[in-house]
């Protein structure tokens, strides 16, 4: 189950004490606060925006350029990044916007969008710049007001600044920019993903149709049978394969690329409504492991030609089309073919004049299953050479594909997290990683992010590490080609900063080693929103398990007292895709472990193998049954906990959703009376009843692993329940189907079971979000208090 699909937003943090190595954060401390704390969390606060750190508003770089925005006071700034001051003019104040608006609306008193009217600043993204004599002097962002797109210009003339509002058009209701550009060519990098612009046209998806409106604003339609199982320009494969588009624009904006998806073949599943009365019945398609699934195809619309062309990517018709990448110069589209086992990967090259297949340029094979989630990047001024993402050697690493032959750029056992681009030179290419931040350690350091500059064409030469003295997680914002890079940074112990950084300078210091501060700049710190209440320690630590490391996290009481008992709440997810614990604030967790830590229990998690981030052999480790090695390693980092002097060992809860919700479920059947209380979420029951995409992928088909489905089957142990279990479900779910939840309640009733506690959220889908998710949480812990 992808994370963004089956993942909690909880997680829990590390561990401390005797026999485990502890993580010492590197970086300085955050000062304490100006009085004692004095406050203890309500469950409403947990879920209380205030209460998390703040980042700063609209920290963007204007593409191609050094400079950067800063919403401050209800103004738009834009700061130099190189001389690290603010530039001689702003964008503008929440008045002069407002005013602005509304002389463009006063100027089209026919325009039929005043209900687009702002009140404040919008949230613009910018697209690109122009130079002349080599200062800035135009500048182009857009956004949107509801369902209308504005493109916004601000130019400078000598001391003069113009700001003007230059391109505007209305679309249907609800439809969400993705990725936009203006009539230059330069394109934005992808921001959301359903609506762009090039130069005065938009395509979106209404109704399952593909619609453009042209510069002379006509709506063209180019697709027209949508609707009733054919699907257009969506996401396709449940969102897999790192697939979360539907609509692919050529650099030069002239050709778009979108998926065609027929889910005709795939069953109907029921949901139901029960706003109405009676309640009514909607439908979904939802393709179960080993049935029939849909067929995705590839079309190319030609703006210039008004035609379109399919890609002629024959093969099995359930077979999984990924990667989706243009060549720079628009001739040609490359595609990731997987087929339906998961075991094999084509990358091809097609014409983008006639759809033909062009070449097969490698083929990759795994006795287990492969999964490219990465199209081609292509490196500077070419159009035939690109950078691979793959885990051939074991761990995600970058390749140069050139000449026909696949050469290994980056090694080591860390893995290659994201890639950003190139730097202005071309020379170096700027990734995320799990590497150590120290120089001259080529090691892992999974709970943390260690951006790197690469130098693609000179692997032999060590990666460069770009923040060496803050150790913790980066979270880059892109701004490669002008040789800065942002930074929104944080780790266990300091809630967050943004950092700009000279890249080329940082370079320059790591080849002539003098390492110093000098090319990275504070714009912002983030101060600490709990200061004041009463909290205990978080801490991440190791286990070794049998060689294997395993990270975990721990919440304990304030005034924690090794020499009383407390009882322990495990949090676990277990599952591919997901990583709980992290070197971020909190080590990743939420506001509710403090909660439950501050009432008296410690709050504990493990990762698992199954989990990502620790390289190929970690997370497929448990192919073909899932939920025996995860059970395996969560149940002896149980075993340390009662083993601890401070721990209750008879009173240990366990508490996951998704994925979560299916390991809680199984440690509570399949191990009776290891844990006493155990709240499961949207758990799944039964593999068979998944879908294809994830399902085959972990566990092949249900033909070809009977005896793994049958082991991890949690039907099968329904009646063996002996703690307390409540299980939780949203009536909506159309990820893992109620059907799960429910078909234990019926094995449940049928064994005579009564230990098992069942609540449903009616209106919710996956996971209980909005305002419900304070009474989910006092639910839980609700049921905790009682029977832990």
């Amino acid at each position: 189950m992808k994370t963004y699909k089956l993942f909690s937003a909880l997680a829990i943090m590390g561990f401390m004490n005797a026999g485990m190595s502890q993580i010492q954060p590197d970086v300085s401390p955050i000062l304490a606060a100006d009085k004692a704390p004095n406050k203890k969390f309500e469950i409403s606060d947990c879920f209380n925006r205030k209460y998390y750190p703040v980042g700063p508003k609209m920290f963007q770089y204007i593409p191609g350029t050094e400079y950067y925005t800063l919403l401050e006071d209800n103004t738009l700034n834009v700061y130099n990044a190189k001389t690290k001051t603010k530039a001689n003019f702003n964008v503008g104040s929440k008045s002069e916007f407002a005013d602005l608006f509304q002389d463009f609306l006063n100027a089209n008193p026919t325009a039929t969008y005043k209900d687009a009217k702002i009140s404040g600043i919008p949230m613009f993204k910018w697209l690109n710049s122009y130079k002349q004599d080599g200062k800035i002097f135009k500048m182009t962002a857009y956004f949107q007001a509801k369902n209308h797109v504005f493109l916004f210009k601000i130019s400078q003339e000598g001391e003069k600044i113009n700001k003007n509002i230059d391109y505007f058009t209305s679309l249907p209701e609800n439809i969400d920019i993705q990725e936009i550009a203006d009539n230059t060519g330069v394109h934005a990098h992808p921001i959301f993903q359903t609506l762009k612009v090039t130069g005065l046209n938009i395509a979106w998806v209404s109704d399952n149709q593909i619609l453009i409106k042209n510069h002379i604003n006509e709506n063209v339609k180019i697709t027209s049978d949508g609707g009733k199982g054919i699907v257009y320009g969506q996401s396709v494969h449940r969102n897999e394969f790192g697939i979360n588009k539907g609509l692919f624009w050529a650099t030069d904006g002239s050709k778009l690329a979108f998926y065609r998806m027929d889910e005709r073949r795939v069953t109907d599943y029921p949901l139901f409504s029960i706003a109405e009365r009676p309640a009514k019945p909607s439908t979904i398609k939802y393709p179960m492991a080993g049935d029939s699934s849909h067929t995705v195809t590839i079309g190319l619309y030609n703006l210039l030609t008004n035609k379109t062309i399919y890609l002629n990517t024959s093969g099995q018709y359930d077979q999984y089309l990924t990667n989706v990448t243009w060549s720079p110069d628009g001739n040609s589209i490359y595609v990731a073919i997987v087929n339906r086992e998961q075991n094999e990967m084509s990358l091809n090259q097609y014409s983008a004049q006639d759809g033909s297949l062009m070449k097969t340029l490698f083929t990759h094979k795994h006795p287990k299953y492969i999964e490219p989630e990465n199209g081609p990047l292509f490196v500077p001024n070419s159009n035939t050479d690109f950078i691979w993402q793959s885990e051939l050697d074991g761990f995600n690493h970058l390749y140069l594909y050139s000449k026909g032959q696949l050469s290994q750029i980056t090694t080591g056992k860390w893995e290659i997290t994201d890639v950003y681009g190139f730097d202005k030179s071309g020379q170096y290419l700027i990734v995320n990683s799990t590497r150590s931040n120290k120089a001259d350690v080529n090691s892992e350091d999974p709970t943390s992010r260690c951006p790197l500059a690469i130098q693609w064409s000179k692997p032999k030469n060590a990666p460069i590490v770009l923040f060496p003295n803050l150790t913790g997680t980066h979270n880059i914002i892109s701004n490669c080609e002008s040789g800065f890079i942002g930074s929104l940074f944080s780790n266990l112990t300091r809630p967050g900063m943004a950092i700009s950084l000279n890249v080329d300078e940082r370079i320059k210091e790591t080849i002539s080693h003098k390492i110093s501060d000098k090319p990275e700049h504070r714009i912002y710190v983030s101060q600490n929103p709990i200061e004041e209440f009463i909290l205990g320690e978080v801490s991440l630590s190791q286990l070794n398990h049998n060689g294997i490391t395993l990270h975990t996290r721990t919440f304990f009481p304030p005034n924690f007292d090794q020499t009383k008992k407390y009882p322990v709440v495990v949090y676990l997810y277990g599952g591919p895709h997901a990583q709980m614990v992290t070197n971020t604030w909190l080590g990743g967790g939420q506001l509710w472990m403090h909660y439950m830590a501050q009432k008296g229990y410690i709050v504990f998690t493990v990762d698992n193998r199954g989990s990502s981030h620790r390289g190929l052999e970690f997370e497929n480790a448990t192919h073909r049954q899932l939920g025996t090695l995860e059970m395996e390693d969560q149940l002896f980092a149980l075993n340390y906990l009662k083993s601890q002097q401070y721990v209750d060992s008879n009173r240990v809860g366990v508490h996951g959703w998704s994925f979560g919700g299916f390991m809680t479920t199984s440690l509570m059947t399949r191990k009776p009376r290891a844990y006493k209380v155990g709240v499961a979420g949207g758990p799944v029951i039964d593999w068979s009843l998944y879908e294809i995409m994830y399902t085959e992928r972990y566990m092949d088909k249900p033909s070809e692993n009977p005896e793994g489905y049958d082991a991890n089957n949690l039907l099968n142990h329904a009646g063996n329940l002996k703690g307390r279990l409540l299980m939780i479900h949203g009536a909506d779910d159309d990820v893992v189907v109620w059907q799960h939840s429910l078909k234990f309640v019926q094995k449940s009733v049928g064994a005579m079971n009564t230990n098992l506690d069942y609540y449903v959220y009616p209106g919710h889908k996956h996971n209980v979000v909005g305002p419900d998710r304070a009474h989910l949480y006092k639910k839980i812990t609700q049921y905790f208090f009682d029977y832990l």
